[in-house]
C-alpha cells in the first residue's frame, strides 16, 4: 500500500485485496455473478438517486441516526475513563446489521434479480434480511446452523413471520460457517435471479468493501456526536469483531485518525486452548493462520492439516473460524488492537451494562463491554472510550436465562411446551 494513500480509500478499494488478504477465491460458475455485483456496486455508489434511496431508508425506515449515549453510571462505577455507548440496539431489527441490509437489497433491487439468500448466525442478520425482503418484495431464504437454529428461536420466529423461509444447516459443525456454506451452494444452484446477502465484511469481493461501505454511517455519526457531546475525537474505540461488520462500521471514519486507538474484542469462549483442530473460543487474533476459505484470504482457526476447526462462543454471532480481510490487514499493520474476552467475563459484562445504565446488550456487544470494563479504570478520568453496542439483548433470550435463571426458566418450558 503507498502510504500516502488513506486508510479509508484504501479498504474500499476495487481490487478487493488489502494487503496479503481478501481476492476473490471463488468456483468459476460464481465469477460472472461476483463480477455484476462488483460493477452495480461501485456504479450505486456514485449514483445520487441510489444514495438518495439509501438515505432515506436509513432514515426514514430503520431510525438512524441512532443515540451516542454517555453512560455516567458505569464511568463511576469504574472511575476510569468516560464512556460512551453507540446504541445500533435501537435501529428497526435491533442490531447493526440494517444497515447493510437495505443496501445489498436496493442493490438486489438495481440487479432485477427476485430471490435473495443469506446466512445468519445469532438471526439478527437473517432478522434484518428478511425485514428489507418484505418491505422491498423479494423472495427469502435464510441458511442457520442448527445449533443456531435452537438457540436463537426468538429471531427464527420473526423470520418466519415476515415471510422467509428459514433452514436449519445440519452439516459441519451446525453454526455459522455452515449456514455460509449452504448459501454459496444455494447460490451456485440459483445464479441467475439470487442475490446473496452475506451477512458481514467476510467473504469474495466484493463483499467486504461494500458491507464496509453500508456500514461506514455507524462512524460517521459517531464522530459527529462525539464532537457535539464532548468537543474532540475519542481516544479508543471499542468493538466486538466476528466476521467484522460493526466494528469496521464504527472504525471506518476514524482509519485515518492515528491518535484514535482501535480495539477489537474477540470470542474467547472458555479460554484460548485448541484440542485436535476443536477449539474452545473463536479468538482468530490468538490462534488462527493464513488461509483461503468462502471465498478470500484472512486468518481462520484451523487445524495442524489446515482443515477450518470447530468454534466456541457463547454468542451465536461470533461463533466464526474467520475474521474479515481487512481487520486482518488492520491488525497486522498496527492500526488494530486484538483483544478477547471469555464467556464468563462476557456474562458479567452483560449483567453490569444493565444494572448501571438500563441496557442489555446482546451478548456479542457484551463482548465489547468486558474490555470496556478492563480497560476503562486503567485510563485517566479525561479519556475518552467509544463502544459500539451493535445489538439489544432480547434475542439472547434462551441463552441467557440458561445462566441467570435456569431453574425459573426449565419450569416454564415444561408447563407450557
Amino acid at each position: 500500500m503507498n502510504k500516502n494513500i488513506s486508510l479509508k480509500r484504501y479498504l474500499l478499494n476495487k481490487t478487493g485485496h488489502f494487503g496479503p488478504y481478501g481476492g476473490r477465491y471463488i468456483p468459476e460458475l460464481l465469477i460472472p455473478v461476483m463480477e455484476e455485483l462488483e460493477r452495480e456496486f461501485y456504479s450505486a455508489i456514485k449514483d445520487q438517486q441510489f444514495l438518495a434511496e439509501l438515505k432515506n431508508l436509513y432514515e426514514n425506515y430503520a431510525g438512524r441516526p441512532t443515540p451516542l449515549y454517555f453512560c455516567g453510571n458505569l464511568t463511576r462505577k469504574l472511575g476510569g475513563a468516560q464512556i460512551y455507548l453507540k446504541n445500533e440496539g435501537l435501529l428497526h431489527t435491533g442490531a447493526h446489521k440494517m444497515n447493510h441490509c437495505i443496501g445489498q437489497g436496493l442493490l438486489a433491487k438495481r440487479m432485477k434479480k427476485k430471490r435473495v439468500v443469506a446466512e445468519t448466525g445469532a438471526g439478527q442478520h437473517g432478522l434484518a434480511t428478511a425485514t428489507i425482503c418484505a418491505k422491498l418484495g423479494l423472495e427469502c431464504v435464510i441458511y442457520m446452523g442448527a445449533k443456531d437454529y435452537a438457540r436463537q428461536r426468538p429471531n427464527v420466529f420473526w423470520m418466519e413471520r415476515l415471510g422467509a423461509k428459514v433452514i436449519p444447516v445440519t452439516t459441519g459443525g451446525q453454526i455459522l460457517k455452515d449456514a455460509i456454506n449452504a448459501s454459496i451452494r444455494d447460490l451456485i444452484t440459483y445464479p441467475e435471479r439470487t442475490h446473496f446477502l452475506l451477512g458481514t465484511v467476510c467473504g469474495p469481493h466484493p463483499y467486504p468493501a461494500m458491507n464496509t461501505f453500508f456500514q461506514k454511517i455507524v462512524g460517521e455519526e459517531t464522530k459527529r456526536q462525539i464532537k457535539q457531546q464532548a468537543g474532540r475525537l475519542p481516544d479508543y474505540l471499542v468493538a466486538c469483531i466476528g466476521g467484522g461488520s460493526n466494528a469496521m462500521g464504527l472504525f471506518y471514519e476514524f482509519l485515518d485518525e492515528p491518535e484514535v486507538k482501535l480495539v477489537g474484542v474477540e470470542a474467547g469462549g472458555k479460554g484460548i486452548k485448541e484440542n485436535k483442530g476443536k477449539f474452545t473460543h473463536a479468538a482468530r487474533f490468538q490462534g488462527g493462520r493464513h488461509g483461503v476459505v468462502e471465498g478470500f484470504k484472512s486468518y481462520f482457526l484451523q487445524n495442524e492439516n489446515g482443515q477450518v476447526g470447530e468454534t466456541h462462543s457463547i454468542s451465536a454471532g461470533l461463533d466464526y473460524s474467520g475474521v474479515g480481510p481487512q481487520h486482518a490487514y488492520l491488525k497486522d499493520s498496527g492500526r488494530l488492537t486484538p483483544a478477547y474476552a471469555t464467556d464468563e467475563k462476557v456474562l458479567e459484562a452483560y449483567q453490569l451494562l444493565a444494572q448501571t445504565e438500563g441496557i442489555f446488550p446482546a451478548l456479542e456487544s457484551a463482548h465489547a463491554v468486558a474490555e470496556v470494563i478492563k480497560l476503562a479504570p486503567s485510563l485517566s478520568k479525561d479519556k475518552i472510550i467509544v463502544f459500539n453496542c451493535s445489538g439489544r439483548g432480547d434475542k439472547d433470550l434462551f441463552i441467557t436465562t440458561q445462566h441467570f435463571d435456569k431453574k425459573n426458566f426449565n419450569q416454564f418450558l415444561k408447563k407450557f411446551t
